[in-house]
């Protein structure tokens, strides 16, 4: 059987980003990612002038669900990286 995976919804937003509910649709039944299951590429720091600078990158998913297949972990990543805005939103600053 051929797994067919598709990004169903996120609800993370700003100004935490990387904190919300990820779920996919895998042969037809939605798969629910454990909470705060997001790493940023990105990053933040604070420069000497004590000013907040932001940069984005892509995501990782750091959490899987136990019975979420191996073999569909990379085109997983990819279909969050085309559909959620790329962080680090800056909220942990």
């Amino acid at each position: 059987m051929i797994n067919k995976i598709k990004f169903k919804s996120y609800n993370g937003k700003h100004p935490n980003l990387c904190r919300g509910k990820l779920v996919f649709t895998l042969n037809g039944k939605d798969i629910v990612f454990p909470d705060n299951c997001l790493q940023s590429g990105g990053s933040t720091w604070i420069d000497e002038d004590n000013d907040e600078h932001v940069d984005s990158g892509e995501w990782k998913i750091s959490k899987y669900p136990k019975d979420f297949p191996i073999k569909l972990r990379a085109e997983a990543e990819e279909l969050v990286n085309e559909n959620i805005e790329h962080g680090c939103c800056g909220g942990c600053l």
